[in-house]
């Protein structure tokens, strides 16, 4: 993906300042009640022109129900399941209420809507959070971050699996920065896993260590998992 292509993903969605990209720490603060979006999308090419056509019309309309833009990063290698999107974009809401009121009415509001959309986002997922009490994260980006999303199949042996996954982590070095779970998906951008996790390591060679002791293989009591590093 090239980087003009990049920089018009993070401006076109969630209003991104340029300035952030270049800052190693990027911080995120919701409060209890907000709905916290993440967004997993990958932008059609030369969409500048279709990008104006969304915003001015779109955007307009999200704000109405109090949606805040944030910051998002570059999705730059895909290490676990098939989906490669290429961006990550986090966005928030004042309540749940205003989040699913946008999405009762945004196709009352704005025909066509949903077409739009795919015209100028062909691949979007997404999962919406209502928070459950202050949060406060920071994404450091000279460390080396993996976004990881599992569906269980069997409750018990999900628990059970988790635990030793959070601890196989910790023992190896790695930061649990967010987790997330009891996410809600609108019909059309399903995603919403079971349990959504950002981790930091130190770098690669801690990452991969880690990786060559979970292959695919050991997930195989799940449903899913998907897997990828963000810039």
């Amino acid at each position: 993906m090239k980087l003009k292509t990049i920089a018009f993903v993070f401006f076109s969605f969630a209003i991104f300042n340029c300035n952030a990209q270049s800052k190693k720490l990027i911080s995120f603060s919701f409060k209890k009640g907000e709905v916290m979006d993440i967004m997993l999308l990958t932008t059609a090419p030369d969409s500048e022109t279709k990008y104006e056509r969304y915003r001015k019309i779109i955007f307009p309309v999200a704000f109405e129900y109090s949606y805040q833009p944030q910051n998002g990063f570059r999705i730059s290698k895909l290490t676990l399941g098939t989906h490669h999107p290429s961006s990550i974009i986090f966005g928030k809401w004042e309540n749940k209420q205003k989040r699913e009121g946008f999405l009762a009415n945004i196709s009352k509001r704005v025909p066509g809507f949903h077409e739009q959309r795919r015209e100028l986002f062909p691949y979007f997922d997404l999962t919406y959070y209502e928070v459950q009490k202050d949060l406060n994260f920071s994404i450091n980006r000279e460390k080396y971050n993996v976004v990881t999303s599992f569906w269980k199949n069997d409750s018990k042996k999900f628990e059970r699996f988790i635990s030793k996954w959070e601890g196989d982590i910790k023992k190896a070095g790695g930061k649990i920065i967010l987790q997330l779970n009891i996410g809600n998906s609108p019909t059309g951008y399903v995603y919403n896993p079971d349990q959504f996790y950002i981790i930091e390591w130190n770098n690669e060679s801690a990452f991969d260590a880690f990786a060559k002791t979970h292959k695919m293989s050991s997930y195989d009591d799940l449903k899913n998992v998907h897997q990828f590093k963000i810039d």
